[in-house]
């Protein structure tokens, strides 16, 4: 019988402290994340100086957790499969450097992986990844269109040229005077109001995947500043459920546009904002007409940051013979096609 692989994810590359252990790259045996949301709320977004030093203070333990969570020892884990980027530098470094230490220190392979990769690869953890097939990662810093014909292999057909879209929910929340983290406040305002403030989609030159969202954002602000300046009232739920049907409408168009122009037989939904509801809930029942296309939607808790989708990508990686040294270092604009 062949061994189970057993590998140790590490994700630190924003605000969540978190270590995994998954099996042979599809069942989550433990998941740990130690959340920042209270330490960066009253800030309004993530101070980085702060989210690296909670990562020092919290990475120690989060491991030993995962650990015991388990039941399995620093000796029985075969790879450190570690966020090497894109985030924020410091933040990576801490998990870079602990994922060092503990390769070298017990002489375990250490595996580099990229934090979009673990987003698209969180998907295997529900479901077999079937190719071809493309991948829809919508984050707080990413949105991109990204096409895979075998495992480790990733294009880039379309990416965001100016805010990401979580970026684009945060900026409109801020404005709204709502909570951090804003995105979903607006979901949750979304459902309660409806679509009747006209706002711009931005589907560029034709035939384009790539996306832009400032201008959206920007419309928003305005909305708001002109309704001020006429002692008028601006419903918040109407605004958010206007400004979520044009960020829905152009995720969805473009993604089903793409998905048939590369005759892909699956398409993931990726990232932190496939949480939100109306995304989820457009994606579905636009695939429901594709009965040649497999929508596959992750779970909330695999949405946000994590470190069983780090270990999911590097159990790949790893059986592809992809190996990190001590030589090692935080790469934070580090690109997926590389």
């Amino acid at each position: 019988m062949n061994k189970d692989l057993i590998v140790l994810g590490i994700e630190t590359s924003c605000d969540e402290t978190a270590a995994s252990i998954v099996k042979n790259g599809t069942e989550i045996i433990s998941n740990v994340v130690a959340s920042q949301i209270e330490s960066h709320k009253r800030f309004g977004g993530v101070v980085p100086e702060l989210a690296s030093r909670h990562h020092v203070e919290q990475m120690t333990i989060v491991i030993e957790e995962a650990l015991k969570q388990a039941n399995v020892s620093i000796k029985e884990v075969d790879a450190i499969a570690v966020t090497e980027g894109p985030g924020l530098v410091g933040a990576l470094l801490v998990g870079v450097n602990a994922a060092k230490a503990l390769a070298f220190s017990h002489q375990i392979p250490l595996v580099p992986v990229h934090h979009i990769a673990g987003h698209i690869y969180a998907n295997r953890l529900m479901t077999e990844l079937t190719f071809p097939l493309l991948s829809l990662v919508v984050s707080g810093g990413h949105t991109e269109l990204v096409y895979m014909e075998k495992h480790g292999s990733f294009k880039v057909i379309g990416e965001t040229l100016d805010d990401a879209a979580g970026e684009a929910y945060d900026k409109v929340a801020r404005t709204l005077q709502l909570p951090y983290p804003g995105g979903p406040h607006i979901d949750r305002l979304a459902h309660e109001g409806k679509p009747t403030i006209d706002l711009p989609r931005a589907w560029l030159e034709e035939g384009s995947y790539d996306f832009s969202f400032s201008g959206l954002k920007s419309a928003v602000i305005n909305t708001l500043h002109n309704a001020e300046q006429r002692g008028e009232i601006v419903s918040p739920e109407d605004l958010a459920a206007s400004f979520q049907a044009s960020v829905v409408e152009v995720l969805t168009e473009k993604t089903i546009r793409a998905a048939k122009e590369y005759n892909v037989r699956q398409v993931l939904l990726a990232g932190g904002v496939a949480a939100n509801k109306g995304l989820r809930n457009s994606l579905t029942s636009t695939f429901n007409n594709e009965p040649d296309i497999e929508l596959v939607i992750p779970p909330l808790f695999l949405c946000t940051d994590n470190a069983a989708m780090i270990a999911a990508a590097g159990s790949i990686l790893f059986e592809m013979g992809k190996r990190g040294t001590m030589e090692m270092n935080a790469h934070p604009c580090l690109d997926i096609e590389i």
